[in-house]
C-alpha cells in the first residue's frame, strides 16, 4: 500500500482531514512517513540545510552558545540540545568550535530530539565520539541549564490553514476524489484563534497556524526562564503569519503538496510572532528577528570564510565563496531565514542577536 492508498482511505472513512493532519501523515506515518524511511538532505536527498552548506554556519552557532554558557558563570552539567538534528553535521560543527572553551565539554550533556529511526543511525556515527542521547520530545529534557539551537526545525511541523470568508473562516481541507488527493473547503464560521486577525486581513486571504509549535516552545522557554540557558531558532519565516506557505521539495526541486505523500518534504513558514508571546507567557525574553545573514555577520563569518580561503585554492575557494555567499546574501539564505535568540531575564543575549 502506498501512502496516496492510505489517506485516501481514510479519508473515504473520516471525510476531509486538515493540512495539519495531512502533513503529519506524510512525513511521520510510522512505515510509509518521509522523515521516517530516509535520510533527505544532500545531494542525493531532497533539500540542503545550511550546516550541510558550510562548517561556518555550525562554527559561529556552537560559540554564540558558549558565550552565552559563559556569560552565565559556566553552569555545570548542562544540556547540550538540538531540535530535529539532520545528519548530526550541526551538532558535530558546534562541539569542534568549542573544544577550545574550557569546562564546556565537560559540562555538555548532547541530547537530540529526533523521531526518525533513519537518521538517528546516521547521527549516531556522526557523534560516536560525544556519547549523545536521544529523546523523543522536549518535554523529556531534563532539569537543568538548557543551551539549544533549532535550525530548520519549526517549519516542518503540520500547519492548518484558514481562509476569511466575511468575518468567518472556512478551514482548508484535504479530500478526494475518484481516487486522487485535492485541496477543498470547510464550513464557514468563527473561529477564536484567528479573532484578532479579521483587523489586518481581507476577504480571500489565507492564515496558517501551527498549534504544534507552542508546547514546544513554551517548554524550552520554561526551561531556560527556570534553570537559565538560551536557544537559537533558525528557520524561514518571518513575523506575522499572512498568505499560503505551504510547499514541497523533491529531489531538491519544489513539486505541488498533494502530488507525491511521503516522497517530499513538506514545510511552511514559521511565524515568530505567536513564538514570541509563548516565551514572553514563560518569563523568558527573546531577541528580534535578525535576518540570518546579519546575525552569522556579526558573528564575523566573513573572517572566518577568510581565514578559512588562506589554505585554499581552485575549485575548494570557489566552494567556499559560494557557501558564503548562499548562507549570507539577501538573495538566497540572507534574508528568507531568521534568527530569534532565547535567554533568561538576568542574562545578556546570544551573541549576534539584539533584545
Amino acid at each position: 500500500m502506498t501512502l496516496t492508498d492510505h489517506l485516501v482511505a481514510r479519508i473515504r472513512q473520516d471525510g476531509p482531514m486538515s493540512v495539519a493532519d495531512y502533513m503529519a501523515e506524510c512525513l511521520l506515518h510510522p512505515t510509509l512517513g518521509y522523515y521516517t524511511t530516509r535520510d533527505p538532505l544532500g545531494s542525493k536527498g531532497d533539500f540542503t540545510t545550511a550546516p550541510e552548506i558550510s562548517q561556518m554556519f555550525g562554527e559561529l552557532v556552537g560559540l554564540s552558545l558558549a558565550q552565552c554558557w559563559m556569560d552565565q558563570g559556566k553552569p555545570a552539567p548542562f544540556t547540550l540540545c538540538e531540535l530535529g538534528p539532520g545528519r548530526g553535521t550541526l551538532m558535530a560543527d558546534i562541539l569542534r568550535a568549542t573544544r577550545g572553551v574550557p569546562g564546556f565539554h565537560d559540562a555538555a550533556r548532547v541530547t537530540l530530539v529526533e523521531v526518525s529511526p533513519a537518521l538517528k543511525q546516521v547521527q549516531a556515527e556522526t557523534l560516536k565520539d560525544y556519547a549523545p542521547t536521544w529523546i523523543d520530545s522536549v518535554s523529556d529534557l531534563p532539569d537543568q541549564p538548557l543551551f539549544l539551537v533549532a535550525n530548520e526545525f519549526f517549519d516542518a511541523l503540520p500547519i492548518r490553514q484558514f481562509l476569511r470568508d466575511g468575518d468567518g473562516w472556512s478551514e482548508r481541507l484535504v479530500g478526494e476524489r475518484d481516487g486522487a488527493l485535492l485541496f477543498g473547503r470547510g464550513p464557514i464560521g468563527p473561529q477564536a484563534a484567528l479573532k484578532d486577525r479579521l483587523a489586518d486581513t481581507i476577504d480571500g486571504d489565507l492564515i496558517e497556524l501551527c498549534a504544534a509549535a507552542i508546547p514546544i516552545l513554551t517548554v524550552i522557554a520554561g526551561r531556560i526562564a527556570s534553570h537559565g540557558g538560551a536557544a537559537l531558532i533558525v528557520d524561514y519565516g518571518d513575523w506575522h503569519s499572512l498568505g499560503d506557505t505551504l510547499q514541497a521539495l523533491q529531489n531538491h526541486e519544489r513539486t505541488e503538496p498533494l502530488a507525491a505523500p511521503g516522497q517530499a518534504d513538506l514545510t511552511a513558514h514559521v511565524d515568530f510572532e505567536p513564538l514570541a508571546e509563548a516565551t514572553r507567557a514563560c518569563g523568558c525574553r527573546h531577541t528580534r528577528v535578525t535576518p540570518q545573514g546579519v546575525f552569522l555577520e556579526r558573528l564575523g563569518i566573513t573572517a572566518r570564510a577568510q581565514a578559512l580561503s588562506k589554505a585554499l585554492s581552485g575549485s575548494e575557494l570557489d566552494v567556499l565563496i559560494a557557501a558564503h555567499r548562499r548562507l549570507t546574501h539577501p538573495d538566497e539564505m540572507g534574508n528568507l531565514f531568521k534568527v530569534m535568540g532565547l535567554f533568561p531575564a538576568y542574562a545578556a543575549p546570544p551573541p549576534g542577536l539584539e533584545p
